[in-house]
């Protein structure tokens, strides 16, 4: 499905109805970097031509700033900061703007995501990054980034991977879709070897599908459509990622939590629903 494109103007940024302070030309050393940037690269191939472009014909498009004691805070456009600075601008026009950590945070994501400037697990670390510093729920971030909750509990999933996975995937060796594949192969020695194998031959996701039921004896089998159902209803009840495992004399329900206070919040609930 198709990323929908922010749009060209700074308002696609900023609602009107946020705080807008004025629109200055600042030193570059008077901005200090966002402390929430998302992207854990700073390597960017893309740079050398947006040096270029910026030593040709200016900034075209302002960044984002608030407000602090020594000066200013970027809120968006980090990349564009670093291209002026090796372009060798002294100034640079940016919108001042009033916002919290969480506003910060949120729109720095926004702005990687919808520009599709972070890898998956960059950006699966900045909905992660969300649930923990201001204990948003996964339907919270979806709402927040315009995402399916779906879409942010798969890129979640990532996380679960060991290192040297998650750095095949952040270097484009490994789809998203390749690391979402080998979650299902039980283990991380059996992870890793499949993940050297995908590299080396090339392989698809569907290889991957195969090589996962292979692992397992067997076909995996289907789960019953109305085990899918609950999974959903509880999982919209208690705003996060539900399981549902059935065996022939018990079953198992695992519910997810990222935060102490996430933990308290499914609590809560759950104790209401039992008072009823």
């Amino acid at each position: 499905m198709a990323r929908k494109a922010l749009g060209k103007g700074i308002h696609a940024l900023i609602p009107e109805e946020t705080p807008v302070e004025e629109v200055l030309n600042l030193d570059l050393s008077d901005i200090e970097p966002n402390p929430y940037e998302p992207r854990e690269s700073k390597e960017d191939e893309g740079l050398p031509e947006l040096v270029k472009s910026i030593k040709e014909k200016g900034l075209i498009q302002p960044l984002v700033v608030r407000r602090r004691q020594s000066g200013f805070q970027l809120i968006c456009g980090g990349r564009r900061l670093r291209a002026a600075k090796m372009a060798g601008l002294e100034k640079i026009p940016a919108v001042v703007k009033v916002a919290t950590d969480s506003e910060v945070l949120e729109l720095a994501i926004i702005e990687n995501v919808q520009r599709e400037d972070l890898d998956p697990i960059e950006e699966a670390s900045a909905y992660r990054n969300l649930m923990r510093t201001f204990g948003y729920t996964q339907n919270e971030v979806a709402t927040k980034v315009g995402r399916d909750r779906s879409t942010v509990a798969n890129m979640l999933r990532l996380l679960e991977l060991p290192e040297k996975i998650r750095s095949y995937i952040r270097s484009g060796k490994l789809s998203s879709g390749h690391g979402r594949a080998l979650l299902a192969i039980k283990g991380n020695p059996a992870r890793l070897a499949l993940a050297e194998k995908i590299v080396r031959r090339s392989l698809t996701v569907r290889d991957i599908e195969k090589e996962a039921s292979k692992s397992k004896g067997r076909k995996a089998r289907r789960k019953d459509p109305d085990i899918l159902n609950l999974e959903m209803e509880i999982s919209q009840l208690l705003g996060t990622r539900v399981r549902i495992t059935t065996g022939k004399k018990k079953g198992k329900i695992e519910i997810e939590f990222y935060t102490r206070d996430d933990f308290d919040r499914i609590l809560y609930l759950l104790r209401e629903v039992t008072s009823e």
